[in-house]
């Protein structure tokens, strides 16, 4: 969510013409539904640079409630720190004040705005991020099982680099060591993250490294009469059988060997599948993989 604001806010939409479709539907909701509280959570957020660690509490990783619930309760003292580093570099509201004194009403006022906001930005478009993250999800699970921690840390290229002892990771906007001393590393796959991957400025709290995913044609959904087409397509026992087979995720090749049928035949299935939103494909060097989106899962089951 707090990632998909600094998104909204950039202005040199053209980095992300996936992503167009979208922007115009929440600035027409936005337009629709003017709050004036919402002002802050925009400056909070601005596109490039910093952003408040307290935005992003490592609770979120339970949900949004606990998330809201973990900024609600943020002490004072980390509010002032993080607002004040905010505040260097970008003109706040007047609003900001209240919220760094850690004053009751303008916290739940921010939480409340993030709620709206998610409502609009995040929650009408959900299937298609989940669906690309899953999709993230089962190439970094392949690679995991094929060569075990080195190869999930490789696979994360190009916008990391692993050489078996350090995670570099390019392009970075400031340069900076981040030492785990025995914390582990929580790697978050983002539907939002730009191409430079994000962590916590703070370097207390459990380490986090954000990093994009493949977004997967975008946001915007295929015409209503294309999804009608597609549906009636999918009928038949063939491809139900590869729905069954993808559900624990697999390549192309695997499903016409599971299903003894041509790879030719595979691919056509698939298709028809990716079509009605029932499964998503990345290509991994020459290897298509497909996962169940929730729809298909969903169907499946």
């Amino acid at each position: 969510m707090i990632l998909s604001l600094h998104l909204f806010q950039a202005r040199r939409p053209e980095r992300d013409p996936l992503l167009a479709g979208w922007r115009r539907r929440v600035t027409d909701g936005l337009r629709h539904d003017p709050r004036h509280g919402d002002r802050l959570l925009f400056a909070l957020n601005p596109p490039q640079g910093y952003f408040p660690d307290f935005l992003t509490p490592f609770e979120s990783r339970a949900g949004l409630l606990p998330a809201l619930d973990a900024i609600r309760a943020t002490p004072a003292a980390n509010l002032r720190r993080d607002l004040t580093l905010l505040a260097a570099d970008n003109r706040l509201p007047t609003g900001a004040a209240a919220l760094a004194r850690g004053e009751t009403d303008a916290l739940l006022a921010l939480t409340d705005s993030m709620e709206r906001y998610r409502g609009l930005a995040i929650a009408p478009f959900w299937n298609r991020i989940e669906s690309a993250v899953e999709a993230d999800r089962g190439q970094r699970g392949r690679a995991m099982l094929s060569d075990g921690a080195d190869g999930l840390l490789a696979s994360l290229k190009p916008a990391m680099r692993w050489d078996g002892r350090i995670l570099e990771v390019r392009h970075y906007p400031v340069s900076r060591d981040l030492y785990l001393d025995g914390r582990g590393l929580l790697l978050v796959p983002s539907f939002f993250c730009a191409r430079t991957p994000v962590t916590l400025v703070d370097p207390d709290l459990p380490p986090v490294l954000v990093y994009p995913v493949e977004r997967l044609g975008g946001l915007d959904q295929p015409p209503e009469p294309g999804r009608r087409a597609a549906l009636a397509a999918l009928l038949g026992r063939t491809r139900a059988r590869v729905l069954e087979v993808v559900d624990t995720g697999c390549s192309t090749g695997e499903i016409a060997r599971r299903l003894h049928i041509s790879a030719a035949a595979a691919s056509q299935h698939t298709g028809v599948l990716r079509n009605a939103g029932l499964l998503v494909s990345r290509r991994d060097g020459s290897t298509m993989l497909h996962t169940l989106t929730p729809l298909g899962r969903a169907m499946l089951e």
